[in-house]
């Protein structure tokens, strides 16, 4: 059974650091890229990052450019969001999904074909 759990939400301070997990099972990891949505109340869902598996490059919205790091470790099967200077814009479910690459358009939900039940993130002013 594929499963992608996410963790590492929570209530931040403005200003503040959170890490999320996503632990993948049930499919060969290391072929494919991890992406992170979020999706705050009446708003769409948006594209946050992506990590490729091939090279692990990522791509980042240019809202978190620079406050966002998104890293991998194929032998625990998981991707990391760090996150830091959060604001409280911030604040959404965040989700993680798994994709064959990583797609030119960060927000295309088709590109990716499992998704985690999300986690939710905080950022308090």
């Amino acid at each position: 059974e594929v499963q992608l759990v996410e963790s590492g939400g929570g209530l931040v301070q403005a200003g503040g650091s959170l890490r999320l997990s996503c632990a993948a099972s049930g499919f060969t990891f290391d072929d494919y890229a991890i992406g992170w949505f979020r999706q705050a109340p009446g708003k769409e869902r948006e594209g946050v990052s992506c990590i490729s598996s091939s090279d692990g490059r990522t791509y980042n919205a240019d809202s978190v450019k620079g406050r966002f790091t998104l890293s991998r470790d194929n032998a625990k099967n998981t991707v990391y969001l760090q996150m830091n200077s959060l604001k409280p814009e911030d604040t959404a479910v965040y989700y993680c999904a798994a994709g064959v690459s990583c797609p030119a358009d960060n927000s295309d939900l088709g590109a990716y074909w499992d998704w985690g039940q999300g986690t939710q993130v905080t950022v308090s002013s």
